[in-house]
């Protein structure tokens, strides 16, 4: 009880998005579609302005609510990549891109992110993974590939509802795989020698890993 009144109260001191922002946010939770929670927005918000990123990565577009609020407050001049691979999602999120008229500074790539990512050239100053969770620990290889030197990768939804806590026996059966990845993602990221990594728990759960100026 405690932690939902203090959660309360630090979402009524949040000055908010824009006003098309939120329309776009309540549009997709409408329509189920899962969108970043407003303490993971904020902590975006700010990451973007502490960061000032000038290429972006995102990998799991959705309807683009995510892109489009790291397009609000990134750098002026700030280019997006974002990934999406759900069909019925890219039509929206190019409908929402065009809405906002930021078909220039968005691009979509359509397909499967484990395929896309090895295309890319990098170097991106910030990557946020939101995706299928059980394939971030896949993913992470492309990524460190792409990420600049002294990058941010932003990890959401680290935290699994809270099931990443418990014994892999504790969780249901169906979600032992995604559990166990979970687990060994957030060990590498934590472990190795390039990253600076912080897990925050924010919203479900988010880790940002800062890239090390290596000599």
């Amino acid at each position: 009880m405690r932690e939902e009144r203090t959660a309360a109260f630090i979402r009524s001191l949040d000055q908010g998005n824009t006003s098309f922002l939120n329309e776009i946010e309540k549009e997709a939770r409408e329509a189920g579609v899962p969108v970043i929670r407003p303490e993971t927005q904020r902590l975006l918000r700010f990451l973007l302005q502490m960061q000032k990123p000038g290429r972006i990565l995102e990998i799991g577009c959705a309807v683009g609510f995510s892109a489009l609020l790291m397009s609000e407050y990134a750098p002026e001049g700030s280019r997006i990549t974002t990934i999406e691979n759900y069909e019925k999602r890219i039509r929206k999120a190019e409908e929402n891109f065009a809405r906002a008229g930021k078909e220039e500074k968005i691009t979509l790539l359509k397909g499967d992110a484990a395929d896309l990512l090895k295309e890319l050239k990098g170097p991106y100053d910030l990557i946020f993974m939101d995706a299928a969770k059980g394939q971030y620990l896949s993913f992470l290889p492309e990524v460190m590939r792409l990420l600049a030197p002294e990058g941010l990768l932003v990890s959401d939804n680290v935290l699994q509802e809270g099931d990443i806590l418990e014994s892999r026996y504790a969780v249901t059966r169906r979600d032992r795989t995604i559990h166990a990845r979970m687990r060994e993602y957030l060990y590498q990221i934590t472990h190795d020698p390039r990253l600076e990594t912080v897990i925050l728990p924010v919203g479900d759960g988010v880790a940002a890993s800062k890239m090390r100026d290596m000599p």
